[in-house]
């Protein structure tokens, strides 16, 4: 069957223009901005993500809940009664337990519609990553291959995937346990900028720390350096929490130095931007 639904979790980031054109859909997430709570369908409009960010910046607080199987089984079911198969982006099962949920869907799912199929995939990625995957899955759509084929291929490629990212605001980072306390305020007084990776694991990892935005772009552009490898993707995602300036200078050296590169920008989702807060900026490629 080569007819089948491209599926992403919002917390993933890929350029509208993509999401609209393949007709992918997105698994809904909720969200909450103080007290209000939202959920995420997918490329949001960026007046609302600025919103988002400001209201952070204004000491809102942002929390984010898990799918459990129950609203993946009800969420699918809209596809495979219609016998349509389903190929599904979750985030990484090393920051998530959405990925052991949609399996569990897809089990019980199994019986009542035998004529399609559910394959979720563990993207072992977040943000852009999964926005990388998708594009190579439309790509492959395209061409012919089936589902299964599709899947097979996903799962290859997802260790070529890598995340390399800075966070300005590290009391988000304590919040999820990821700094103490007094690296949190100590940190934020010096002007500190961690810089994080999500690991083969699919985990969240502080691999270094740089003073001021300045040595963070650095960073970031080195990582491109030695990691672009256009014969594996010439896709590179930045996204940015709201820090624009940020996000376009870092594409511009990047455009310069590698001209046949594809670079993808777009706005943190909120998803995502919960726990890293405003003026997160990342550089995801595939090598």
């Amino acid at each position: 069957m080569k007819d089948y639904v491209i599926c992403m979790d919002a917390s993933g980031d890929i350029i509208r223009e993509a999401a609209l054109e393949n007709e992918i859909a997105f698994v809904p997430m909720e969200y909450s901005l103080g007290n209000e709570m939202r959920t995420s369908r997918g490329c949001e409009e960026e007046a609302l993500l600025k919103q988002f960010y400001d209201g952070q910046r204004g000491g809102d607080l942002t929390r984010t809940s898990q799918i459990s199987p129950f609203m993946y089984q009800e969420y699918f079911s809209s596809f495979l009664k219609e016998g349509r198969s389903v190929l599904y982006f979750c985030l990484s099962s090393g920051l998530s337990s959405t990925f052991e949920s949609s399996l569990l869907a897809a089990e019980n799912l199994k019986e009542q519609y035998p004529d399609a199929e559910l394959f979720p995939v563990d993207s072992l990625a977040a943000t852009g990553g999964i926005g990388i995957l998708v594009e190579r899955a439309v790509e492959n759509r395209k061409k012919g291959m089936s589902l299964k084929d599709n899947y097979e291929d996903m799962k290859a490629f997802v260790p070529h995937l890598r995340h390399y990212f800075m966070v300005q605001d590290l009391m988000y980072l304590k919040r999820g346990g990821r700094v103490g306390a007094a690296t949190a305020i100590v940190g934020s007084a010096l002007n500190i900028r961690p810089m994080l990776m999500i690991d083969e694991n699919g985990k969240l990892v502080t691999v270094d720390k740089k003073r001021g935005n300045r040595a963070a772009m650095t960073a970031l552009f080195t990582f491109f350096q030695e990691n672009y490898n256009p014969e594996i993707c010439n896709t590179i995602y930045i996204c940015d929490a709201d820090t624009p300036e940020l996000a376009e200078s870092l594409a511009e050296k990047v455009r310069e130095s590698a001209p046949g590169a594809v670079v993808r920008r777009t706005m943190l989702s909120p998803i995502i931007g919960a726990h890293t807060g405003p003026g997160m900026l990342s550089m995801i490629l595939a090598r």
